[in-house]
């Protein structure tokens, strides 16, 4: 059980339970009916001090940007802005060393199915301009779990936010062999510190056409890896699309991803297993969870054909993302 406030606050309906703490608007399980009995599909910790120190932003809402900015440069509102360097002292990573995953949100209200979230980015705020007001919805209806994340700000600024939750079907073990579909004609190739090149290159023909649905590992295949922008649209769309799919045989439960983001974020978990232990004290595994963040492009503030990251006074960001749930 999490200590003080930071206890878990768990909403549900239709055999779905979600759990989140207020540390990072935080998804700490998601447990929803499997062939066999209920699976928690998401990886997390039973105590907050591990929530604090594994920093690999297990079931949080990264921001004010998330993804990576090359050099922590931004041109914003007329003026060049420099970021947090958080990852190797060169790269600008999910907002920033202090940014949105790693602070205390306000919890503004909740109930059996759902609850509000809401922080406050002050300006200068890792590097960023202008006061950002920030807000995370989470509710669950049967068969689902919908995550709605706005922003207002008061002068020009960046905003990108995801939710990075590892999902593994079922339950545990490694999680490549889990079969996945997206629905992405094109990718943003990147380089060896995987910020983007500024090509979208075409998914046919490469290891990165998910089009059909095949298992993420494909067998007698050399693994190469997976953490890379796949492009579902230009532009954010106003009502969510059909995203991603994901099943996995031994659970025999079924994800689709639904979002009005242009961008998803597939990231494999190579980084993984993090030195503290799962719920349960289980010791995690290479491969452990599979990401599929939501987002605007990674480093579209240096690449004007990407799709735009800019939050301007009066304007207010907005994505709905939606995993529903099912079995085979």
């Amino acid at each position: 059980m999490m200590e003080d406030r930071h206890d878990v606050i768990r909403i549900g309906a239709g055999g779905i339970t979600a759990g989140v703490i207020s540390f990072g608007a935080s998804l700490t399980e998601l447990i929803v009916p499997g062939r066999d009995g209920p699976v928690n599909v998401v990886l997390g910790f039973d105590n907050l001090s591990a929530y604090r120190t594994h920093g690999a932003f297990f079931g949080a809402i990264a921001g004010r940007c998330a993804n990576r900015i090359a050099g922590g440069r931004a041109h914003i509102g007329g003026r060049d802005h420099r970021l947090d360097l958080n990852e190797h002292g060169r790269t600008h990573l999910h907002g920033g060393a202090e940014g949105f995953a790693v602070r205390d949100w306000t919890v503004e209200r909740r109930s059996a199915d759902c609850v509000l979230l809401s922080l406050v980015s002050p300006d200068g705020d890792q590097g960023y301009p202008g006061e950002m007001h920030a807000s995370c919805f989470y509710r669950v209806e049967p068969g689902r779990l919908v995550i709605e994340l706005e922003a207002r700000t008061d002068r020009e600024t960046l905003v990108n936010l995801a939710a990075h939750a590892y999902f593994n079907l079922d339950g545990g073990g490694s999680a490549l062999d889990h079969r996945l579909r997206i629905a992405a004609d094109a990718y943003t190739p990147v380089d060896a510190d995987n910020i983007p090149t500024g090509e979208i290159r075409a998914v046919a023909d490469s290891r990165f056409d998910f089009r059909r649905l095949r298992p993420v590992c494909r067998e007698g295949g050399r693994f190469e890896g997976y953490d890379h922008n796949f492009v579902l649209a230009r532009q954010a769309r106003e009502a969510p699309a059909f995203a991603a799919q994901l099943e996995a045989a031994r659970s025999g439960i079924a994800m689709d991803v639904l979002t009005t983001e242009p961008g998803l974020q597939f990231y494999d978990g190579g980084n993984l297993p993090v030195r503290e232990r799962l719920h349960g004290g289980v010791q995690g595994v290479r491969h452990g969870g599979l990401c599929l963040e939501p987002q605007r492009f990674p480093d579209a503030v240096n690449h004007p054909g990407f799709a735009d990251a800019v939050l301007r006074p009066g304007e207010t960001y907005r994505q709905i993302t939606e995993y529903r749930f099912g079995l085979l």
